[in-house]
């Protein structure tokens, strides 16, 4: 988006495309939906937004709903798990990658690495709720600045909003507010009203809707809460149907955020009730994408218009560089779960006190997958392949090791 946004298109310059970056970030959910969205809006309007915010969207939505239902219909074939598994090693490798990547922007003095290390500590040694960890790392990098702690530098630009958006800021943005609150809840409200808050799809539509308010950090950051709650809670998927959920995601068109519409198609899928378990799995995707997204259009156009006062002030960055350094310690919980779940198929959870830590059975390694591992890191690390291709790669030589009978 910078690339072209910025130097092709000159549609901006470069200090606004960082203050866009900057309001986006400090939103809950899918920040590089919101960024696309955010540039429609200041190149034309609510029309603009819809029209980039939905289409940086819906085709790798299509997409990652017709691989769910291969998926279901064929994913226990030997050939396709053996070429899944080589999927999933590239995948720890990838989220290794973005845990390095991020590190090295975010972890810059000893506060943002205590805070990376607390915010790994509580979600991993004491299984804290990942909402709970998000908002106390943005009150303690908002506190440092009370305190008299560094604060980030804000970032002037001298290209006004578009005239589309001022005449947003000036007219209607509480209607507009409210009527896309009322697109977001509403369909949740007739839902859990007439099929209950037990049902499969309540549930999607409650729990994916916390999820898009309460999660920062991008995508990453966000499968850490899902696979808490999605995987270890409620069960909708096993651990290694989430890897191959990430899997898939990698390899799609869109955002990685759309990760979350396959765990909305297995969960329905599993839940049917008396609906065909397709078309129940294809309308749980579609929900699961409704609640997420529709959000992000909410947060664009009522925020969007007054990005220009969040300017300047400490307070707000200082409790963003807080909440990115958290991410860090979410992220590295996130690389050892799928760790874990990946090279070793048994383990345990043990609790001496407040502590409730995993710990693998070392007798159940799994060769096969210690090796596409090291494939799939040396691909990525030295190789410098890059995603797509270590993921193929991975994914022939997960096939190759099935082929030899290895």
């Amino acid at each position: 988006m910078h690339r072209v946004a910025v130097e092709e298109k000159r549609w901006l310059d470069e200090p606004r495309f960082l203050h866009a970056l900057n309001f986006c970030m400090l939103l809950p959910g899918p920040e590089a939906q919101q960024l696309a969205t955010y540039i429609g809006w200041l190149l034309h309007g609510i029309r603009g937004g819809l029209a980039a915010g939905l289409l940086f969207i819906l085709p790798g939505a299509v997409v990652i709903a017709a691989f769910a239902a291969v998926y279901v219909l064929y994913g226990r074939l030997p050939a396709v798990e053996a070429a899944f598994l080589g999927v999933k090693a590239a995948v720890l490798a990838l989220v290794v990658e973005a845990l390095l990547r991020i590190a090295g922007r975010a972890l810059r003095d000893r506060f943002a690495w205590g805070l990376a290390c607390s915010a790994f500590a509580a979600l991993f040694l004491f299984d804290a709720p990942f909402p709970a960890v998000i908002a106390a790392a943005a009150l303690l990098g908002g506190g440092r600045v009370l305190l008299g702690g560094r604060s980030g530098q804000s970032v002037e630009s001298d290209m006004p909003l578009c005239p589309s958006g001022s005449a947003t800021t000036r007219h209607g943005t509480g209607r507009l507010a409210f009527i896309l609150l009322a697109i977001w809840l509403l369909p949740t409200g007739l839902l859990l009203a007439w099929l209950g808050g037990g049902h499969v799809f309540s549930i999607i539509a409650v729990f994916f809707s916390k999820m898009a308010v309460l999660t920062f950090g991008g995508a990453y950051a966000v499968l850490s809460w899902v696979a808490q709650e999605a995987v270890a809670a409620r069960g909708w998927l096993s651990p290694g149907e989430m890897l191959d959920a990430l899997g898939l995601a990698e390899t799609t068109p869109g955002p990685l955020i759309l990760v979350v519409e396959f765990v909305g198609f297995l969960a329905a899928w599993r839940e049917a009730g008396g609906l065909d378990p397709l078309v129940a799995g294809l309308l749980g995707a579609a929900l699961t994408l409704w609640v997420t997204f529709a959000p992000c259009f909410l947060f664009i156009f009522a925020g969007a218009p007054h990005v220009e006062r969040m300017r300047g002030r400490p307070g707000l960055q200082a409790a963003l560089a807080g909440v990115t350094a958290a991410v860090v310690g979410v992220i590295a919980n996130l690389s050892a779960w799928f760790a874990l779940n990946l090279l070793f198929a048994e383990g345990g959870r043990i609790a001496p006190g407040p502590v409730s830590v995993y710990l693998p059975d070392p007798a159940s390694l799994d060769s096969k997958a210690l090796v596409l591992a090291g494939i799939a890191a040396l691909a990525l690390f030295v190789l410098r392949l890059g995603a797509f291709r270590t993921l193929a790669l991975a994914a022939l030589a997960g096939l190759a090791l099935f082929a030899v009978g290895a």
